[in-house]
């Protein structure tokens, strides 16, 4: 099967070398590590089978966030994580689309325009979900908001949106009582939409980016949506791949022939597949776009999920039946090493025999940083 390390691998040298001075030092970095994942390049493990002498090479992995390799398996660790966090209430699923029109300010500044995206929508959310003329909950009401940032389309275009998980209701702190949504509503989107287009026009005028930006773009329909998904925990079953997805897994990549990457991805919401191929030059800057700068935070929480009001939280979910264990009253998540100790295991167990092996040789790494 073919990897997008090995991709890069045979191509990103070249890459680097054409584009290397429009390349930011994330999409560098990100490079460098899915270039030498899994490689003798970040040293490892020899391990030996005691009973049949089979030998066994286990290298290093570069744990960069858009790994493709890396992130398998860690939606599920964050799934347990946030069980904790769990209302006992139907859920929405609400989400903001930055206009095309923005999406080159966005290119050239994504630090400050996702920030401000998440800013922004998240606080039109809340400030409608709180007036009674647009919503069902009361009047100052408290939602709780999970926000997952993602930059693409499964054809690896540009296009930035987030995600919100709301339970459907609100915290009436001043009678210390839930105020459920009724039925399957949660907020108006027009004038959800218009709020949000406005605190984006307002934000891009104090960072002094709205000149670049057509007039027009203020005049139109923005796009957000908002829709019933069931339950809490479907909804973050729903959201969860979100989380550490990377914008092209290894196993939609078709083949690598003649300079040309084929890949293959789902239409819409349908089960419909089509296929997909590039020049290699233009697969690897439809990848690289997605790159997020260092450090930035992707998932982000709000309201009654803030870190800030878990004691609120707390209040909560007593109110609807439930307490938070001692794990997550005191540091917010939970530790699950579960995944590590099965892949643990597999490393460990002799393909041959099913012997367990033995560690015999570390691997020291041959090179550090990017090239």
């Amino acid at each position: 099967m073919i990897t997008l390390g090995e991709i890069f691998r045979q191509y990103g040298p070249a890459y680097r070398a054409k584009y290397g001075s429009r390349l930011t030092a994330s999409q560098r970095a990100a490079m460098a590590a899915i270039e030498q994942c899994r490689t003798e390049a970040l040293g490892g493990q020899v391990y030996t089978c005691p009973q049949c002498g089979t030998l066994r090479y286990s290298y290093h992995s570069c744990r960069n966030r858009h790994c493709p390799t890396c992130q398998h398996g860690q939606a599920q660790n964050w799934l347990a994580q946030q069980q904790e966090l769990l209302l006992p209430v139907p859920s929405f699923r609400v989400t903001f689309t930055l206009p095309a029109q923005l999406r080159a300010v966005a290119r050239q500044h994504p630090r400050c325009l996702y920030a401000l995206l998440f800013r922004s929508s998240a606080t039109a959310l809340q400030q409608l979900a709180a007036d009674p003329r647009f919503a069902q909950g009361a009047p100052g009401g408290q939602i709780g908001m999970v926000g997952v940032l993602q930059t693409w389309t499964r054809d690896l275009r540009y296009h930035p949106h987030i995600h919100y998980l709301v339970p459907a209701g609100a915290f009436i702190s001043s009678e210390g009582r839930w105020e459920p949504a009724k039925g399957r509503f949660l907020v108006h989107v027009k004038p959800l939409a218009k709020l949000f287009r406005g605190k984006m026009r307002a934000g891009l005028q104090q960072m002094k980016l709205d000149v670049p930006v057509p007039a027009e773009v203020w005049g139109k329909a923005w796009v957000v949506d908002c829709r019933a998904v069931g339950s809490g925990e479907a909804a973050l079953k729903y959201l969860a791949p979100y989380i550490f997805r990377v914008a092209l897994s290894n196993n939609r990549l078709e083949s690598m022939a003649n300079d040309q990457v084929t890949f293959r991805y789902r239409v819409g919401e349908s089960t419909k597949t089509k296929r997909c191929t590039l020049p290699v030059e233009a697969f690897i800057g439809r990848f690289l776009q997605h790159v997020l700068p260092k450090g930035f935070v992707k998932v982000r929480y709000f309201g009654l999920f803030s870190p800030s009001r878990r004691a609120v939280l707390a209040e909560v979910r007593a109110l609807l039946g439930v307490r938070m264990s001692e794990a997550a009253e005191g540091t917010g998540e939970v530790q699950v090493t579960v995944v590590a100790k099965e892949q643990q295991e597999r490393v460990r167990c002799c393909p041959v025999c099913g012997a367990v092996m033995e560690v015999t040789m570390v691997l020291v790494p041959t090179s550090r940083g990017p090239p």
